[in-house]
């Protein structure tokens, strides 16, 4: 079994940065192409950024600007920094990767890990 783990949440004030990584439990299953989503309570999870195997990135247009999605395929890890953080960017975020394993594909979310913006 293979697991995406998640990690760098954590309380910020507003205007401050955090960086997000995400990274397969398992070495030999290979991120393709992964995406960032979040959930704040009582709303729906929302995708926030993404990045292809070609490296192309995709982002919500609250978002645009102010966070930045990268790999680093050495360490197979997906990092999404985060800055310029406002109180409506407090959620649970989720990274959600296509992992690649000798041809077939696996599917995976991670836990999530919480960020916390004050005003």
């Amino acid at each position: 079994q293979v697991q995406v783990v998640e990690s760098g949440g954590g309380l910020v004030q507003a205007g401050g940065s955090l960086r997000l990584s995400c990274t397969a439990s398992r070495m030999i299953f290979r991120i393709n192409d992964m995406a960032w989503y979040r959930q704040a309570p009582g709303k729906q999870r929302e995708l926030v950024a993404s990045i292809s195997s070609a490296d192309n990135t995709n982002y919500a247009d609250s978002v645009k600007g102010r966070f930045t999605v990268s790999r680093d395929n050495a360490k197979n890890t997906v990092y999404l920094q985060m800055n310029s953080l406002k109180p409506e960017d407090t959620a649970v975020y989720y990274c959600n990767a296509n992992l690649k394993n000798f041809g077939s594909v696996w599917n995976r979310w991670g836990q999530g890990t919480q960020v916390t913006v004050s005003s």
